[in-house]
């Protein structure tokens, strides 16, 4: 499967490369409507984006840390997925070699730099099974920015809370954050399940494109509910104050305990980064 990693490479060379349109979209909406220095700003960030794309040099100099999705098809075995697994290795380390990938993976208390992005766990990869699969399997790259990142909140909030509580603490943590996490953001909101899953789900949201509600209608109007609430703060690009302070808000939810009630969000800056591929192994081998 010596494929797999070339196929690695080049998602997160697109990723970090190419913002995609969804995205690039929505800041030129941004920037027709924002005024002054957000809108001084939103015009940069287009202009950087065609420099990089015209230089073929990564749009931001922090390129994250790799963290990829893997969906699984049914039809495959433990030996074959470890196997692709390692090739995802592979490719991660060589995309930080060849594209280059700034190597931001350290240990966490020595803060020893690994040079490759990889070790201790990393890359960072969620696998799911896919029944829509056969012997298939779909990688979606997703480079996470440590400034962004950092703003990543949890709060088990009680139940008595309720979806008032959610929006609370959501707008909460955005106005906290104010221009830290390089807005115009993308909001991914977990709610559910455990302390962990209500933080994975809200990474998982951010895999959504600009402007797709959720499928059941009332987490749909939350989403809109909480996008307009949160661009009435004023916070703007780079917390210079404007219009649009996010570009979107995604919510995925999951089942909890009676008495929990967790909710992690996980905030995206502008380069909202992304790239995904489905790959038939029966046609690479």
């Amino acid at each position: 499967m010596n494929k797999i990693s070339d196929i690695v490479v080049e998602l997160f060379r697109e990723a970090v490369i190419y913002l995609p349109d969804d995205v690039k979209k929505a800041i030129e909406d941004a920037c027709k409507i924002e005024e002054g220095a957000s809108k001084n700003i939103l015009e940069a960030i287009i202009e950087n984006n065609k420099i990089a794309e015209k230089k073929q040099i990564p749009l931001c100099q922090d390129t994250g840390v790799p963290i990829i999705f893997l969906k699984i098809g049914k039809n495959m075995d433990s030996s074959e997925i470890m196997e692709i697994i390692e090739e995802i290795k592979e490719g991660v380390k060589r995309a930080t070699k060849e594209i280059p990938l700034r190597p931001n993976v350290v240990h966490p208390l020595t803060r020893e730099n690994f040079g490759t992005n990889v070790g201790l766990n990393a890359p960072f990869i969620n696998i799911e099974f896919d029944e829509n699969l056969n012997r298939e399997i779909e990688i979606t790259v997703f480079p996470k920015g440590a400034g962004s990142e950092n703003m990543s909140v949890l709060k088990m909030l009680t139940p008595s809370e309720g979806i008032e509580g959610v929006k609370k603490f959501v707008l909460e943590t955005i106005a906290n954050a104010g221009g830290k996490p390089c807005p115009p953001i993308v909001v991914g909101v977990g709610i559910g399940g455990t302390a962990d899953v209500a933080l994975k789900l809200a990474k998982k949201a951010l895999l959504r494109e600009i402007g797709e509600r959720h499928r059941d209608e009332n987490i749909s109007k939350l989403e809109e509910e909480l996008l307009e609430r949160i661009n009435n703060l004023g916070i703007g690009s780079m917390g210079l104050g404007g219009k649009v302070t996010a570009l979107d808000i995604f919510i995925e939810i999951s089942g909890c305990h009676t008495a929990s009630f967790p909710v992690g969000i996980c905030i995206q800056c502008w380069a909202q980064r992304k790239a995904s591929k489905l790959i038939n192994l029966d046609e690479i081998q």
